[in-house]
C-alpha cells in the first residue's frame, strides 16, 4: 500500500488538487515488458479504492482507465493518481498501461504528463491515421510501448499503416465503437453473425502478420459470466489468447480460458531456472526481459503452477 495514502485519501477526500500533485514525485520505474498477458482489466483511475486493489487482481496487464466512466470533473483527479500508483509500483509484475483520452481531448498533455512516471505503455482511443500515431510517438517516452485502441472506421480501414515502429506492440479491439462509427447498429454485436466473425477474424489476422499483440474487445454485461464463457470459446478458436475485461471475475476466467498448459509450463520451468540461478548469486528480484519483474512470490507462484499442471 502507499506509505502516504492517508494523505492520498485526504487530499482526494477533499478535493485539492495541488495537494494530490504535491504528493507525485516522478520517478524511475522497472518497465514490465511482458507481452504473454491474458486478461486486460480496466480500472477507472478515479477510484482510489479499486487503485489500491492493483497487487491482490487475478489480471495481467491492468488498463489504467483515464478515459470513458471518468467525468470531466474526476479526469485531472484521476491523472494525478495514476501518476501516483505508477511512482509506487515501481517494479510489477502485472503489466501497467495507462488508457489516456482522445489525442484532442487531452491525451497529448497526458501522455507528457505521465512520461515522468513511466508506465509500461500508453494506450491511445480512438486512433485515426499513421500521422496521429507519428505524433505520439515523438512525444513518447523511449522505453514505453504504444498501444491503440482500434474503434474508429478510419483506423480499420489504416490497420496495416499504424504499427511505425516495434514501440507499437498491442491493438484493441474496440467493437461496440466501431460498429458505432460505421453506422451498424450494435444488437448485430452476437456470437453467430457472420460480420462478427468475419471482424474478429479479420483484426487477429492483420495483428499477427503486422506483428501486434491483438486483444478482443470488452464484453460490457459484466455478470452474465456464462455468455462472457461462450464468447472466450468462440475466440479462443478463432485464435485469442487475450481479451479486455470490465471485473476481476472476468479476468479471472479469461486466464483460465486462454491457458495453454504447454506455454504455461515452458514460462514456469524458465522463471524458476531463472530465479534459482540469480538466487545463487544472492539476487531475489530482478527484471527479465521475456518475463518481467521476478521475485521471489514469483518464483513460488511458477513452483505452485508448474506442481497444478502436472497434478492435472
Amino acid at each position: 500500500m502507499l506509505s502516504n495514502i492517508e494523505k492520498v485519501r485526504d487530499a482526494y477526500e477533499r478535493r485539492d488538487l495541488a495537494a494530490l500533485d504535491a504528493l507525485a514525485e516522478p520517478t524511475h520505474r522497472a518497465i514490465n515488458p511482458r507481452k504473454d498477458f491474458r486478461s486486460a482489466l480496466m480500472l477507472s483511475c478515479h477510484n482510489l479504492e479499486h487503485l489500491l486493489k492493483i497487487d491482490s487482481l487475478d489480471a495481467d496487464c491492468i488498463i489504467l482507465n483515464l478515459e470513458d466512466g471518468v467525468s470531466k470533473q474526476d479526469k485531472p483527479f484521476g491523472l494525478v493518481l495514476c501518476a501516483l500508483f505508477l511512482a509506487h509500483h515501481k517494479q510489477c509484475n502485472k503489466k501497467l498501461v495507462v488508457r489516456v483520452n482522445a489525442l484532442l481531448e487531452g491525451g497529448y498533455e497526458e501522455i507528457a504528463y505521465l512520461n515522468q512516471f513511466m508506465p509500461d505503455a500508453i494506450r491511445v482511443p480512438k486512433i485515426k491515421t499513421k500521422k496521429e500515431v507519428e505524433t505520439v510517438y515523438e512525444l513518447l517516452d523511449a522505453k514505453t510501448e504504444l498501444h491503440l485502441s482500434i474503434e474508429t472506421s478510419e483506423a480499420w480501414n489504416n490497420l496495416t499503416e499504424l504499427k511505425i515502429d516495434r514501440k507499437v506492440t498491442t491493438f484493441y479491439l474496440g467493437i461496440l465503437d466501431l460498429f458505432a462509427d460505421m453506422r451498424l447498429s450494435q444488437a448485430l454485436i452476437t456470437r453467430d453473425n457472420p460480420a462478427v466473425h468475419y471482424i474478429l477474424s479479420h483484426f487477429l489476422i492483420t495483428c499477427k502478420v503486422i506483428g501486434v499483440k491483438p486483444v478482443s474487445f470488452v464484453y460490457q454485461e459484466h455478470k452474465n459470466m456464462e455468455e462472457f464463457a461462450l464468447w472466450l470459446e468462440l475466440e479462443k478458436k478463432i485464435g485469442y489468447d487475450a481479451k479486455g475485461c470490465l471485473s476481476p471475475s472476468q479476468a479471472v476466467l479469461v486466464n483460465e480460458m486462454f491457458q495453454d498448459s504447454q506455454k504455461e509450463m515452458a514460462k514456469a520451468k524458465n522463471i524458476i531456472k531463472l530465479f534459482e540461478l540469480k538466487r545463487a548469486e544472492g539476487i531475489t528480484g530482478f527484471e527479465d526481459d521475456n518475463y518481467g519483474f521476478i521475485d521471489e512470490p514469483i518464483y513460488k507462484g511458477a513452483l505452485a503452477l508448474l506442481e497444478k499442471i502436472l497434478s492435472r
